[in-house]
């Protein structure tokens, strides 16, 4: 299932979920329900940088992430360049990062699994204070 915008759902929307009658049994639902679109892990890759939303648990635990190191900062605006690939996920904060050469920035957030490329040099906007876990590779 893609990514569905969950503000501009309509009654005409394919995941309204639909009444139907089966012989004399009660009527029954079917599609998704509100609460399994908005738990969907939802994946992209924006200028270079791969972002999952949501990842299921299964997959942090799979990976260990929770048994990686932690790293946190303030609001603040640096540049960094990544020596090697960054594989992290964010407990908490909310950050812009805009890659050298580009004027779009890239929006990061708890509950967001992120991974940056090696040799990638960028500059981090925080504007509210990061926790998170990380690997480098």
């Amino acid at each position: 299932m893609g990514c569905v915008d969950l503000f501009n759902l309509t009654s005409t929307n394919i995941y309204r979920p639909v009444l139907t009658r089966t012989s004399n049994k009660p009527y029954i639902t079917r599609g998704p329900s509100m609460a399994a679109i908005r738990a969907e892990s939802v994946a992209t890759e924006k200028l270079g940088i791969f972002i999952e939303k949501n990842p299921p648990e299964s997959k942090l635990t799979q990976l260990g992430v929770r048994s990686w190191p932690k790293w946190g900062c303030p609001p603040s605006k640096f540049p960094w360049t990544y020596d090697a690939k960054e594989t992290c996920f964010l407990l908490e904060g909310k950050v812009k990062v805009y890659p050298d050469g580009s004027d779009e920035g890239v929006e990061i957030e708890a509950g967001d699994f992120v991974i940056f490329p090696k040799g990638m040099s960028c500059t981090w906007d925080v504007s509210v204070a990061v926790d998170k876990h990380y690997q480098f590779e």
